[in-house]
């Protein structure tokens, strides 16, 4: 009995853990931690270090000999049979031309890992401060609601004291009404947000019950020269940079096929008819008359030189997107600190002056209405401003990493 009585109480603290672990709000890190761990792309992506491997290890193997039995005449005294073991040497360094290709997809794999480890960290950083920003419309409409129903109940008042017309309440019902719209589009919002936030994880199904509040603002970004002098060392330059040594290593592969390998062979011949074994050597070459592989040559040349080209447009591409990324970055976070500092405060000011002036019988219930839709426009443009910051963000991390690390 008491070991039953221990069991029920270790399962119930477990349960207790298990919620309490649940209601905890998912932080960045953890949601980071959790996507390296179980997101299924980058677990598939990570099979590539392996299958480059598996072509290394195959570029480096020689050819099999070739065991091979003739029979001439297929009378038994008059037979003529052949026993032959035949090697193929290659020449012109093929063998070790095709472990460099594979050499070089080996560390292309490495760096394709690496760029896709920063494609899920920025799609996770995007995920979890849209899980932010759905979590703060959310709390945005439900505080819109409650200055809704608080204009609603004084309009009501007035109206019952006859100091307003009856046009007043419709008006104040109608605001409420409309803002119960955007309070239910906040709701599905933000659960969409949650799952898209769990779906980059790994997971798919929603384990939290919130987003951490305590890393809202997006941190501040280093200057552009800064970047810009690492841009060598971003994973998609230095991939691009590998394709060329790729390419350029299986130019080698195919000017090394221009040089025919050479078949050596060792064998018995017995004739039945007189009784009689010899010994065989033999030596086989092909005549590279017409065939010197020159057509793979120049594609594998052209290759190359498209892979520098490539690689030219995508140091193009990066700077470009730097430049923009921080420049949406520096006007996002300049109306974010208008916002809070200015603007939000004003216009929340201006609601309570209009709802205890309407009170008061100073304003009519229109003012009350104009200051209420100007702080709910300010909101939401608020919250676009987030999001722009947050996307320049998701932008830099995309193509440098992980910033702490600049």
């Amino acid at each position: 009995m008491a070991i039953s009585v221990r069991t029920l109480l270790s399962a119930a603290a477990l349960w207790v853990a298990a919620n309490a672990a649940q209601a905890q709000p998912l932080t960045l890190d953890a949601a980071l931690q959790a996507a390296f761990a179980n997101n299924p792309g980058l677990a598939a992506a990570q099979w590539e270090i392996d299958i480059a491997q598996g072509g290394r290890q195959q570029a480096g193997l020689i050819p099999n000999p070739v065991a091979s039995w003739d029979a001439e005449d297929t009378r038994r005294n008059s037979r003529t049979t052949s026993i032959k073991l035949s090697q193929t040497l290659e020449l012109g360094g093929k063998r070790g031309a095709r472990i460099e290709v594979a050499t070089r997809a080996q560390d292309a794999a490495a760096l394709t890992l690496e760029q896709r480890r920063n494609v899920l960290r920025a799609e996770v950083i995007d995920s979890y401060y849209g899980a932010l920003r759905a979590q703060e419309r959310l709390d945005l409409a439900q505080r819109s609601m409650a200055l809704a129903e608080r204009g609603l109940v004084v309009a009501n008042g007035r109206v019952t004291a006859g100091k307003s017309s009856p046009v007043e309440a419709t008006r104040a019902q109608v605001q409420v009404s409309e803002i119960r719209l955007e309070l239910n589009r906040a709701h599905i919002g933000q659960a969409d947000a949650y799952r898209r936030l769990a779906a980059s994880t790994g997971s798919a199904a929603t384990d939290f019950q919130a987003v951490a509040t305590q890393n809202t603002s997006v941190p501040a970004l280093p200057a552009a020269a800064q970047l810009l002098a690492r841009l060598e060392q971003t994973a998609e330059l230095r991939l691009a940079e590998l394709n060329i040594v790729q390419n350029e290593a299986s130019v080698g592969l195919e000017k090394a096929q221009r040089i025919p390998d050479l078949d050596v062979s060792i064998g018995s011949q017995y004739d039945a008819s007189v009784r009689e074994r010899v010994n065989l050597v033999g030596v086989s070459m092909p005549i590279p008359l017409f065939n010197r592989n020159q057509g793979n040559i120049l594609a594998a040349s052209r290759r190359t030189d498209q892979a520098r080209d490539l690689r030219n447009a995508a140091e193009l591409r990066l700077r470009t997107e730097t430049r923009q990324a921080l420049d949406l970055w520096q006007t996002a976070n300049t109306e974010v600190r208008a916002f809070n500092q200015q603007i939000l405060p004003a216009a929340q000011s201006a609601v309570d002056s209009a709802t205890r002036g309407f009170e008061m019988g100073k304003f009519n219930f229109l003012d009350v209405l104009d200051a209420q839709r100007t702080l709910i426009a300010a909101r939401t443009q608020y919250l676009t401003a987030t999001a722009q910051a947050t996307d320049a963000w998701v932008r830099i991390e995309r193509i440098y990493g992980d910033l702490a690390r600049l």
